[in-house]
């Protein structure tokens, strides 16, 4: 079994996990797994199965620590920082990145008990670099909204952002979640990085309306998203649209179709196009 190197501080410790490959597992990690007095895992199970395949034998206390119960452990893993570390660690990736961790965290640095982190493997970063894509400035949305209303409005409020935009996305709901980007921001360039450092690792690039067409015959594995921002040139005021959807209105075409057609090809908002138009009615 490996021994451990280094003591850990007393308090909070953040880990990253590997993705998928081990060999991404840092010394670091190896050295908390072993030494750490309590261990605070998404899963137990796994975090188990990870210390074994390391050659790590845990030394500490490990209890679970996920979505449904880590408010209710807060009290009790922070009597523990008070006089020993806690290793805060999910299933992969780093903690509180659209994983448990929050509560914790946040109450100890309420409490004054100090909190640091080993940093390692994140599907964020990973994602970003693999695109090729514009990600010089970027924000992270975590998991793409399930209901197709709130996805929608929320595609809608990425219509003039020129950031580049990075999140997560179950392979059941992918191929409509693209199908319904390529609706409202048009002809955007994207990246879908699928299994990432894991064998069958898959990063799939293209236009949103290409990669909605390639989902729609069936993905597996975990999922990142990234999608290229706005340009200068494709931004337009809303106002200055307002003449396109009133010729396509008086072709036949119902408001609401009209506003969505002009939003998708300018990379604007459709409820704010419809709201201008209704604006400039008056």
């Amino acid at each position: 079994m490996l021994e451990a190197m280094s003591d850990l501080p007393t308090g909070v410790v953040l880990a990253a996990t590997p993705l998928g490959n081990i060999g991404d597992a840092s010394t670091r990690l190896r050295d908390a797994l072993a030494t750490a007095d309590v261990i605070a895992a998404e899963d137990t199970r796994r975090t188990r199965a990870l210390a074994t395949a390391l050659g790590v034998e845990i030394a500490g206390r490990i209890v679970s620590n996920f979505d449904h119960n880590e408010a209710s452990r807060v009290t009790g893993l922070l009597d523990a920082a008070r006089s020993g570390t806690v290793l805060v660690v999910t299933d992969a990736g780093m903690p509180l990145v659209s994983d448990p961790g929050l509560s914790l965290v946040d109450a100890a640095h309420t409490a004054g008990i100090p909190v640091t982190c080993i940093p390692g493997p994140s599907a964020v970063p990973t994602a970003l670099a693999l695109s090729g894509l514009n990600v010089a400035h970027f924000i992270f949305d975590g998991f793409a909204p399930r209901k197709q209303g709130a996805r929608r409005a929320w595609l809608e409020s990425l219509a003039t952002e020129r950031r580049a935009v990075c999140f997560f996305e179950s392979p059941h709901r992918i191929d409509d979640t693209l199908a319904a980007a390529a609706e409202v921001l048009g002809e955007r360039r994207a990246a879908v990085c699928r299994e990432l450092t894991k064998t069958y690792e898959e990063v799939r690039r293209g236009s949103l309306a290409e990669l909605a067409e390639w989902a729609g015959e069936g993905v597996r594995g975990e999922i990142t998203v990234v999608i290229e921002g706005v340009t200068g040139d494709e931004v337009k005021d809303v106002d200055e649209l307002v003449p396109a959807v009133e010729k396509l209105v008086e072709s036949g075409v119902r408001l609401k179709e009209a506003c969505k057609t002009v939003s998708g090809t300018h990379k604007v908002s459709t409820r704010e196009l419809y709201e201008a138009v209704l604006a400039a009615r008056q």
